[in-house]
């Protein structure tokens, strides 16, 4: 059967804001400058009509970097040996949330490896505490069990964020050798029915990656209505099992914005970060991703000397900077854009079709 040329797909998907995944495998193959600047143009275009010109900016807290699990990719994996690890006191995470909520940020996101140290109850009454600061609080611990998600709902948590990195069944397993499909998955089931919004997301670049798993996690984002959904490239980690994967860095990212910008169209009005790996594979990434669709930018406000530890791929830019300096560079990015800070909290309407 004869393929469809890419820019009578493009003309179908920016009408019918839609595709198959045979399509969207055209497109990511596509090398074609003019094929792939009209893709980032619809998909401007569609974040402009969707989510408007506002740009949410997430204050991240990295509190812990131990982690239960070996996933091959990342730097925190338990037999990373290397890794000096770190735990922020429960006062130590609400003082740094109380300095964020001065800044004006809206939403903090507490991340951290998948470390059950700290005992579920004790964090719901942290949570507690961080939403009378007045800000909308994004979790990203991991899996939990469902109970433990129910506790952090009704003490106020707002979004939680659970990566499947990839929805290739094959691929999962070369990922995590200690993680299961299904499990995960059920994790977001459960988050939805609890009330969370959810996010999801993968990586871009990985090794055994083809364009036809890129496709199904673009069909499958569509298919979940996840609220949100991070999109960042793949950087091998030295320390691990995939750390001597080669791949050329532009490429790269300019396969990460096709997916960015191909999940924007298909999913209207999630919430889409222009992430920092984005930025840290190539100068002026982030930047480059709000051109394609990205409506969050995410500055790292966990403080020295934690934040040059939490190392899930090396080279991270402005783990040096001196801490707060993250928000002006940010604000300043998005207004040379022609974009605005947006001031709300940046909940999303899940769609009703």
């Amino acid at each position: 059967m004869k393929e469809k040329p890419c820019m009578d797909i493009l003309e179908m998907l920016e009408k019918e804001e839609d595709c198959s995944q045979g399509d969207i495998v055209s497109l990511l193959r596509c090398d074609d400058p003019e094929v792939v600047e009209k893709l980032f143009t619809i998909a401007d275009t569609k974040r402009k009509k969707y989510v408007g010109d506002g740009v949410h900016l997430r204050g991240l807290v990295e509190f812990s970097n131990f982690c239960r699990k070996n996933c091959f990719y990342c730097g925190l994996r338990k037999e990373n040996k290397k890794l000096k690890r770190y735990r922020m006191s429960f006062e130590e995470i609400y003082a740094l949330c109380e300095r964020i909520a001065r800044l004006g940020i809206r939403t903090i996101v507490l991340q951290s490896g998948e470390d059950t140290w700290y005992e579920a109850k004790t964090f719901a009454e942290l949570i507690h505490r961080i939403k009378k600061l007045g800000v909308a609080v994004t979790l990203s611990l991991g899996e939990r069990e469902p109970w433990e998600y129910a506790l952090w709902r009704d003490a106020g948590a707002d979004r939680y964020l659970l990566k499947q990195e990839t929805f290739d069944r094959e691929l999962f397993v070369h990922l995590h050798p200690d993680d299961d499909y299904d499990k995960r998955l059920e994790c977001q089931k459960v988050l939805k029915d609890l009330g969370y919004q959810v996010g999801s997301g993968n990586m871009v670049g990985l090794p055994y990656q083809t364009c036809e798993a890129l496709a199904l996690d673009i069909k499958k984002f569509q298919e979940w209505d996840f609220d949100m959904i991070g999109i960042g490239p793949f950087i091998p980690h030295p320390d691990t099992p995939l750390g001597e994967h080669v791949m050329d860095p532009e490429a790269k990212c300019l396969l990460t914005l096709k997916v960015l910008a191909l999940t924007r169209i298909l999913t209207k009005n999630t919430n889409l970060p222009a992430t920092t790996a984005l930025g840290t594979l190539v100068p002026g990434g982030r930047e480059r991703g709000l051109r394609c669709g990205a409506n969050v930018l995410m500055p790292n406000f966990t403080p020295s000397p934690y934040r040059m530890q939490y190392t899930i791929y090396p080279g991270k830019i402005c783990v040096q900077e001196a801490w707060g300096n993250c928000l002006p560079c940010m604000e300043k990015m998005v207004t040379k854009l022609g974009r605005t800070v947006a001031t709300g909290f940046g909940d999303r309407v899940r769609n009703s079709s």
